[in-house]
C-alpha cells in the first residue's frame, strides 16, 4: 500500500469527502519503473495507473521483467496497482489484462468505447443498447475476476456526446462497467459537466480523469498552452461546481490529474521531479476548490 497522503488530501471540519487519486504513469513518459513508483507517495495518490504504448511504455516494462520481479518491485517501493489504461486492445479484448490486473492487486481497467462516432438522441441510445450487448460475455468475466472496466467518454467515439452518457446511466445494469469521465472531451458542453456527474452517479463512475482542452492537446504547442489541460494551470475549466457534484454524489471513485504531450509517449516535463510538482501544484487547486465547496 503506498505511504498515506499529505494532509492536503484528506477532508478537513469532520467533512468525509475526500478525493482519491492515482498516479498515471505515462505523464512520466517512458521512465522506468524504478524512477516512477517512488512518485505515487510524493504526489499523494494512493495507487498506480500504468500505461501502455503509445501513452507510456510501463505494462511494456512489466511484460518485460515478470509478474513476480514486478510485484516485488511494487512491495519494494509500498506501491498499490490500482488501475491498468489499456487502449489498443479496445472494451471487447480486455480478458488477459483483466485478469493480469486481478493478479497483481489492481481493480479497474480503462478503455474506450466501440459503435457510431459521437451520436446524439436516439442515435445515441440504439448505440448504447447494442455497446451493453457487445460488452456482456466482457462484464460476466469482469464480474468473475473482480475487475470493474471503465469506458471512456472519448471524442470520436460512441460514448462522447452527453446524451449517450446519459443513456448509459439509464441502461446499464452492472456495477463492474461504468465510465471513466473525462471532463476535457466534453469541453464543447462544459455547463453539463456537473448535471453529468449527478446523472451518472458514485455507481457510473469507478474512475475520473481531471483534465481540461487545450489547443495543445494533439499538436505542437508552447509548453504553457500545453499545460493547461492540468487543472489549476490557467485552462479556464473552474473545477468547482465538477467537484460539488462529486461531493453532493459521495464519490468513492478514483481520480487522476492527466494531460496529454505531444508528441506522445514523452513525459510532460524533463524530470520525475519537474512531473511531480505540476501534479503537486494541479492537485493542491483541486483541493482547494474541494476545501471550498464543503464549506
Amino acid at each position: 500500500m503506498a505511504a498515506a497522503a499529505p494532509v492536503v488530501g484528506r477532508a478537513a471540519g469532520g467533512d468525509p469527502f475526500r478525493l482519491r487519486y492515482v498516479l498515471a504513469s505515462a505523464l512520466y513518459g517512458e521512465m522506468p519503473l524504478g524512477v516512477i513508483l517512488p512518485e505515487v507517495a510524493k504526489t499523494g495518490c494512493e495507487a498506480l495507473d500504468i500505461w501502455c504504448r503509445v501513452h507510456g511504455n510501463q505494462r511494456e516494462q512489466a511484460a518485460a521483467m515478470g509478474d513476480e520481479a514486478f510485484a516485488a518491485l511494487l512491495k519494494q517501493h509500498a506501491v498499490k496497482l490500482g488501475v491498468n489504461t489499456c487502449y489498443p486492445l479496445g472494451p471487447a479484448g480486455l480478458q488477459d489484462e483483466m485478469r493480469w490486473l486481478k493478479k497483481l492487486g489492481g481493480g479497474i481497467i480503462v478503455t474506450g468505447s466501440r459503435g457510431p462516432k459521437e451520436p446524439a438522441g436516439a442515435a445515441a441510445k440504439a448505440g448504447v443498447r447494442d455497446l451493453l450487448e457487445l460488452m456482456k460475455p466482457h462484464v460476466a468475466y469482469a464480474e468473475e475476476v473482480g475487475v470493474t472496466i471503465a469506458m471512456e467518454n472519448h471524442d470520436n467515439q460512441l460514448l462522447c456526446h452527453p446524451d449517450a452518457l446519459r443513456y448509459f446511466a439509464e441502461l446499464n445494469r452492472s456495477s463492474r462497467l461504468g465510465i471513466a469521465f473525462a471532463p476535457h472531451h466534453l469541453h464543447r458542453w462544459p455547463e453539463q459537466i456537473p448535471a453529468l456527474i449527478r446523472d451518472l452517479g458514485a455507481r457510473q463512475i469507478p474512475f475520473m480523469y481531471f483534465q481540461e482542452h487545450s489547443e495543445g492537446i494533439r499538436q505542437q504547442a508552447p509548453k504553457e498552452v500545453e499545460m493547461r489541460q492540468l487543472p489549476g494551470f490557467g485552462g479556464g475549466l473552474d473545477y468547482r461546481p465538477i467537484v460539488k457534484a462529486l461531493r453532493e454524489i459521495q464519490y468513492r471513485g478514483l481520480v487522476e490529474i492527466f494531460m496529454h504531450p505531444t508528441p506522445r509517449g514523452v513525459p510532460i516535463l524533463p524530470t520525475a521531479s519537474e512531473v511531480t510538482a505540476a501534479i503537486n501544484r494541479s492537485r493542491d487547486y483541486v483541493e482547494k476548490c474541494r476545501r471550498e465547496v464543503a464549506g
